[in-house]
């Protein structure tokens, strides 16, 4: 029997290249789903010093900008990317626009909620700026809510990198 783990999915770049997640083996994921217009977008600024201060420690930070929650990412690939280059200096690897939720949630996404439940056991992401840790074995580690601040989770990635 194989275990599957996040190295195991792939997706579209927000360039549209199709890029699997096997190419971070070894190294520890944050995946967060993302949004231009929501009261957590400022989070942005600590994912990039997230990925800026632990990157070449092994950590990658993974940005899937998804539009379920109150229409937040309503631009397409090449605005949400000008907006998050621009507005937030992100250079962090980005995902093209995705569903967390529902029939149509991306196939990361239904393996991440299957891996770990939210508050009080619940499966469904809540809100733009959930975030999942991932171990360099693949592995999900923690799952935090959008209300947790990027910089508070420093400790579990310092433990997630070893």
């Amino acid at each position: 029997m194989t275990t599957t783990t996040a190295f195991d999915f792939s997706a579209k770049d927000i360039d549209g290249r199709e890029r699997s997640l096997a190419e971070f083996k070894g190294k520890a994921m944050l995946v967060v789903n993302t949004a231009s217009k929501c009261g957590f977008t400022p989070q942005y600024a600590g994912l990039e010093k997230l990925w800026k201060d632990y990157a070449d420690k092994g950590l990658v930070v993974l940005g899937f900008p998804c539009d379920q929650f109150g229409h937040q990412e309503p631009g397409d690939a090449a605005e949400i990317k000008r907006f998050c280059t621009l507005d937030y200096g992100v250079s962090f690897p980005m995902f093209d626009k995705i569903a967390v939720n529902g029939a149509d949630a991306h196939p990361l996404y239904q393996w991440l909620k299957s891996e770990k439940a939210g508050f009080l056991g619940t499966a469904a992401i809540k809100w733009n700026f959930s975030k999942f840790l991932i171990g360099r074995d693949g592995r999900v580690l923690a799952r935090y809510a959008p209300t947790d601040k990027p910089e508070s989770l420093r400790a579990d990635i310092e433990k997630a990198l070893g």
